[in-house]
């Protein structure tokens, strides 16, 4: 639905790339927005931008047009959210079953190699990417997966309470929210330092994301899995953490566990951001990873 604002309008998904069967694994689809040119260079000058759980790839605009001005950039709605459909049967959520799905999704799309940016669930799935070959370098924004159990449960407490209240919201209700910074701060305080610099639109179909994600309890079910801690160094590509000083889901401390398992990693403050940054400061996040990007790269 839409708010009258002076706001641009939220853009559509217009893209969905049809992922083959093979080796056993059913065929699915992913939607994602694709933006820039690689200017003749390849997997060197490609960039793939990977949302958290109940989000989608608006979630990084405008990060997103920033390095487009240099790069290819592809910015998926991971399986069962945003656009993108619910896995079929036997494919999992977990990071052991998004692995393949995301290798073969990337390979779908033309890239090998590329350099991968993720966001909370998104920032796990691209250290993972990363330690298994499929990225340049990665650039991982308080990504999940360097918790304490007690940690691991506070954040499924509120997840499940953000979703909860978004499903039980009527859409009128949200709508009316979403017309104030106060509004705004009630419906997304919890992941942005800045909410009510978000836009009425952003605010409504960012709800609607959360409400409406198929994935989303069998993702946060894959939380509790021992394979969603990540333990392993990362020594072949370069990485980057990136933590928000203002990060009320995921605490900065958990960047500090982050550098002691990658300790190759660069490990950058991101001042007077939140959990998802890159609305809070677009400009600094599209700053990382592009120091991220260009550094040299193992063959």
């Amino acid at each position: 639905m839409s708010v009258a604002s002076p706001h641009a309008p939220v853009r559509a998904t217009r893209s969905v790339v049809h992922v083959p069967a093979a080796g056993g694994r059913p065929a699915f689809d992913v939607a994602y927005e694709r933006r820039g040119t690689d200017g003749g260079h390849g997997d060197r000058r490609r960039i793939v931008l990977l949302h958290g759980i109940g989000h989608h790839w608006q979630a990084w605009e405008p990060v997103l047009t920033l390095l487009a001005a240099s790069h290819e950039v592809v910015a998926l709605d991971l399986p069962g959210m945003g656009a993108s459909p619910a896995l079929p049967p036997g494919l999992g959520y977990d990071r052991g079953g998004m692995r393949p799905v995301l290798a073969a999704t990337l390979t779908a799309l033309g890239l090998e190699r590329p350099h991968v940016v993720g966001n909370s669930l998104g920032g796990l799935l691209a250290l993972d990417l990363g330690l298994h070959g499929r990225a340049a370098s990665v650039t991982a924004l308080s990504p999940a997966g360097f918790w304490t159990e007690a940690e691991r449960v506070y954040t499924g407490v509120v997840l499940r309470g953000m979703h909860a209240a978004a499903t039980a919201a009527p859409e009128a209700v949200v709508a009316r929210l979403a017309r104030s910074a106060a509004g705004r701060a009630a419906l997304l305080g919890t992941i942005y330092a800045h909410p009510g610099r978000r836009s009425p639109e952003a605010a409504v179909a960012e709800t609607a994301a959360l409400r409406d994600a198929p994935g989303f309890t069998r993702t946060l079910a894959a939380a509790a899995r021992p394979d969603t801690l990540f333990t392993s160094d990362v020594p072949d590509v370069p990485v980057t953490i990136a933590w928000g000083d203002r990060d009320r889901l995921l605490p900065r401390r958990q960047g500090v566990r982050a550098k002691r398992v990658i300790p190759g990693a660069r490990l950058v403050r991101l001042r007077g951001c939140g959990h998802v940054p890159m609305h809070d400061d677009p400009a600094l996040v599209a700053r990382v990873v592009l120091d991220t990007v260009r550094e040299p790269v193992t063959p």
